[in-house]
């Protein structure tokens, strides 16, 4: 089993910045994906980011140029560095981690961490 705590989200004004961060604990290994979802109210679930444990990187096209994910294999975390925030960036910020290899994915969740933009 794999266990996923956020922390790092809150209120922030247009324009500011927030860092993110999501520590695994359990059988995770540095081979699983690790990213971020979203899910804003009245909305589906979207993929933000995800870093592969090769350093290969994926953003959402609203963020690019905007969020940053890193990794720390050692810490067995990920984090999203998020600039230039807006309002449409407020929702609920989901880590996630699943291993690329198994045949049937299992995706682990976090509990989530509220991010709200606004003035």
């Amino acid at each position: 089993q794999v266990q996923l705590v956020e922390s790092g989200g809150g209120l922030v004004q247009p324009g500011g910045s927030l860092r993110l961060s999501c520590a695994a604990s359990g059988s995770i290994l540095s081979t699983y994906v690790m990213g971020w979802y979203r899910q804003a109210p009245g909305k589906q679930r979207e993929l933000v980011a995800h870093i592969r444990s090769g350093g290969s990187l994926y953003y959402a096209d609203s963020v690019k140029g905007r969020f940053n994910i890193s990794r720390d294999n050692a810490k067995k975390s990920v984090y999203l560095q998020m600039n230039s925030l807006k309002p449409e960036d407020t929702a609920v910020y989901y880590c996630n981690a699943y291993d690329p290899f198994r045949v049937q994915r299992i995706d682990y969740w976090g509990q989530g961490t509220q991010v709200t933009v606004s003035s």
